[in-house]
């Protein structure tokens, strides 16, 4: 077991929102939290890396800075997908070494897998086959964040893991239509639908294809689980074990936030994977599972969205 009572633990990523909510999970914990915004330092410049991670000394790292957006970002910026979190995962992990940081843990992302994995994926899938081409730029970055994390560990004997989210989805979500994520575009699309008294809302694709969503401050428990208690080579999923079709997804959104016009699906738009759900048996067997269901979640996200953005 690894204590996180009285240690200095930085939040890399602390006002995104996987960070964010590693940031109100840590509050249950007698911790110091670091944060430090891009004014502060650019996590890509690897001086400055250095000298704020030699400055303030942190005693543990939540690694979750990243340069995240769904298939219209990654397909629109392509060189910023793979530079920026290249630059941000290398320069934290190599200053964790220098600086003799305890314990860090990278985030990834679902994307890693092959775009044919045998369903539900586990952790060896990873490798084994061709990416799913809509998010290869982002996927190649993380990729390159865990086997970091592996060759330290290998090399130096650090204590540096990784934990590959599914698809994510709370409060501090991006709503922004342009590149933000399926279930909060579907949230903001469905209330501005109502709003408009319009009788139907569009969705990409064929609504077929199944995904796994976990409720963020779900992930932030496991993050904190997995610091605590996981020291090995391996990355663990970090997902609810159950799928959904994005259709199905779109009608559920729509009851919970009540829209109740005719959903059309426009095929002409790209799919992405078929189906991607992570096989969750390695962290059950440690110990850990979820607690709040789709509807749940989904209903609590638009709480905020409405708060924060309508």
């Amino acid at each position: 077991m690894y204590g996180l009572s009285g240690k200095r633990v930085f939040v890399a990523g602390h006002r995104g929102l996987v960070g964010s909510a590693i940031r109100r999970r840590l509050e249950r914990e007698d911790c110091e939290l670091l944060t430090a915004t891009r004014t502060d330092v650019d996590l890509r410049d690897q001086l400055a890396v250095r000298a704020w991670m030699a400055d303030r000394k942190p005693d543990a790292i939540f690694l979750a800075a990243a340069k995240v957006g769904g298939i219209l970002a990654n397909a629109t910026y392509p060189a910023d997908f793979l530079y920026d979190n290249l630059m941000i995962e290398a320069n934290v992990i190599e200053a964790a070494h220098r600086q003799n940081v305890e314990k860090l843990l990278f985030l990834g992302s679902s994307c890693i897998y092959p775009k044919f994995a045998d369903q539900p994926i586990v952790e060896d899938s990873l490798l084994t086959g061709a990416l799913e081409p809509t998010n290869a730029w982002y996927a190649v970055a993380k990729i390159a964040g865990i086997k970091l994390c592996q060759a330290y560990r290998t090399q130096h004997d650090r204590d540096f893991i990784s934990a590959m989210p599914t698809n994510l989805y709370g409060p501090g979500d991006n709503f922004d239509l342009q590149s933000s994520h399926v279930l909060p575009a579907l949230i903001r699309k469905a209330h501005e639908a109502k709003l408009a008294g319009v009788t139907e809302m569009v969705i990409w694709g064929t609504g077929s294809p199944r995904r796994e969503f976990l409720y963020v401050d779900d992930l932030a428990d496991a993050c904190v689980f997995l610091m605590k208690g996981y020291s090995d080579h391996q990355h663990v999923n970090v997902g609810s074990g159950e799928d959904i079709a994005i259709y199905d997804l779109t009608r559920l959104v729509c009851e919970v936030v009540g829209f109740e016009g005719e959903i059309v699906k426009d095929p002409s738009k790209p799919d992405g994977t078929p189906r991607k759900l992570m096989s969750a048996a390695k962290l059950r067997d440690l110990g850990w599972a979820p607690k709040t269901g789709l509807r749940e979640g989904i209903a609590a996200t638009y709480a905020w969205f409405l708060e924060h953005h309508a």
